[in-house]
């Protein structure tokens, strides 16, 4: 794991289509070789937060804007509009805890397979040494 972002703050707006208040990442900290690393502050403003506690559906879309930022960063390397992406499903959820505001989300994304416009994932997310949550993540691209 990376611990330095390289980018950070609304940088980060450059690199995913979603704007506030739906943006579930605030760093980027590169990659290295088939694999990514974001991250995320839960502040008590995140529309995802309920009783102090990120919820599900929150970890799930900072799992799909961590794949974003992926495919934004090595767009934005190579000069050329960065494309949609829409999760085509979710497989091997588990969910170990749900982190709480103020918590720092760490998360890998690792390219299992990219095929045209599919790109399969698998994604961890920790909080210290926590692992909170993992997946694999299917994700189409909408390429002009």
């Amino acid at each position: 794991m990376k611990n330095q972002a390289i980018i950070e703050g609304n940088s980060i707006l450059d690199l995913i289509p979603q704007r506030p208040p739906i943006v579930m990442v605030d760093k980027f900290y590169g990659i290295e070789e088939n694999t990514s690393y974001t991250g995320l502050t839960i502040t008590v403003d995140n529309i995802f937060v309920e009783n102090n506690k990120l919820k599900e559906p929150g970890i799930i879309e900072h799992i799909a804007q961590s794949a974003a930022s992926r495919i934004g960063y090595i767009c934005q390397q190579e000069n050329i509009d960065v494309p949609l992406g829409f999760i085509g499903s979710v497989d091997k959820l588990t969910i170990h805890s749900l982190p709480l505001v103020e918590d720092n989300l760490h998360t890998e994304i690792k390219i299992i397979q990219e095929v045209a416009e599919i790109t399969l994932i698998s994604a961890s997310v920790r909080s210290g040494n926590s692992l909170i949550a993992e997946c694999r993540m299917k994700i189409f691209l909408k390429k002009e």
